[in-house]
């Protein structure tokens, strides 16, 4: 989220208040890449001065039962097992092509047309193999399924140069953690919007959501009323103007050791791409351990999650969970996916989806932006964002 100057509302009994948008929130899940959006909107918005980061250690990718480190540079290429050395030489022409591309430079297309090209021709283009296509889209540039195959290639090759990008910029991975967990990322929000007037009701109940006239204008409590002009909330509070899109399963597992394979890395993501264990989305694995103040020491936390496609969903993450054993412990939770119904430009109650299986923030940080677009009636622009900064405060203190 952003530095919006919340307007103060009032409340119809008693004296507190509370802010303009509304806003009840999600609790975070996942890791992000370095260079990646959620980053972007970290450092624009200054909450970096309450957050620290550490890198997670590693990023794989599951090929025939085994895992191996995502190669994303020339030199990686080359020395990766994930590919025999015909392929090496293919994929490492292929990453150079995508450093060296530039939209606005029609030199470095090499007969590629960025907004026509599908994927897949650039792919062909390059003779590389259905192992390393899987890797690529799903391990790289971190899409879900294959859809985008079919699509103009510019938003895949800046994906790529995206996680090289981070990669380069943060050593190990392109991932970064906060230390003490991810609930540090909506204490540093909450703290940034105290700055801009935003209040917080903590372990307040929302009872009923005020409409007049098909609007927004309150959230009812404790027979208290908060008026606002517009509403932020997650689909829990607002079941009839949602709809069931799906269901997640996570499993969260506490070992006592690294994953085999891992170079003993004391945090790591793993990505085990669909075609790789015939399913039609990837299966994720998210480790972080002691190193991120987030376990005693000695212990590992990873977190297998997926989309359920069958009756079992247990089943569906087994190829995750035989990456872990040993497990101490395992705890389960399938979760239903919803989406809003409407853009909320009628009612002014803006929904966002649940989170999904993927263990970083793109997507999520795609639906922050669709929320703002759809409250403001203009596109999020970080480098305009960060204009107004400077404008304000000044170059000296960014």
């Amino acid at each position: 989220m952003h530095p919006v100057r919340h307007h103060v509302c009032e409340w119809e009994e008693g004296a507190a208040y509370g802010p303009e948008p509304l806003l009840w929130g999600r609790e975070l899940l996942h890791h992000t890449p370095g260079g990646g959006q959620l980053v972007k909107m970290l450092l624009y918005t200054e909450v970096t001065r309450y957050l620290d980061f550490k890198v997670v250690e590693g990023s794989f990718v599951y090929k025939g039962g085994k895992i191996y480190k995502v190669p994303s540079t020339e030199t990686e290429a080359l020395a990766s097992n994930l590919m025999g050395m015909f392929e090496k030489r293919r994929f490492r022409k292929f990453l150079v092509f995508v450093a060296n591309f530039d939209e606005n430079d029609p030199k470095t297309f090499e007969g590629v047309d960025p907004q026509s090209t599908s994927m897949r021709e650039v792919y062909r283009k390059f003779d590389l193999g259905q192992d390393v296509i899987d890797f690529t889209g799903h391990a790289l540039a971190l899409y879900r399924t294959d859809d985008y195959l079919d699509q103009p290639c510019l938003e895949t090759i800046n994906r790529i140069k995206l996680y090289s990008e981070s990669l380069a910029r943060y050593g190990k991975s392109p991932y970064l953690y906060p230390l003490y967990g991810l609930g540090e990322l909506p204490q540093g929000f909450a703290r940034l919007s105290a700055i801009y007037g935003g209040t917080y009701m903590l372990n307040k109940p929302v009872d009923d959501i005020i409409m007049e006239n098909g609007k927004v204008v309150g959230v009812k409590s404790e027979g208290e009323v908060a008026r606002c002009k517009q509403l932020i909330c997650d689909p829990s509070y607002i079941p009839d103007r949602v709809r069931k899109a799906g269901q997640v399963i996570r499993i969260i597992c506490i070992l006592s050791h690294p994953i085999k394979n891992t170079n003993d890395a004391n945090s790591c993501q793993i990505i085990i791409p669909q075609n790789q264990v015939n399913r039609k989305s990837d299966i994720y694995v998210c480790m972080i351990s002691y190193a991120h103040n987030v376990a005693a020491q000695g212990k590992y936390i990873a977190i297998a999650s997926t989309t359920v496609e069958t009756s079992e969903p247990e089943k569906e993450v087994e190829p995750a969970l035989e990456l872990l054993e040993p497990i101490d412990q395992k705890f389960v939770a399938i979760s239903d996916l919803y989406e809003p119904i409407d853009d909320g430009s009628e009612s002014q109650v803006f929904c966002s989806c649940s989170y999904d299986a993927t263990t970083h923030f793109e997507t999520t940080c795609n639906d922050i932006k669709d929320i703002y677009k759809r409250m403001a009636g203009s596109a999020f622009d970080f480098e305009n964002m960060k204009r107004k900064q400077n404008d304000v405060f000044g170059e000296a203190d960014q």
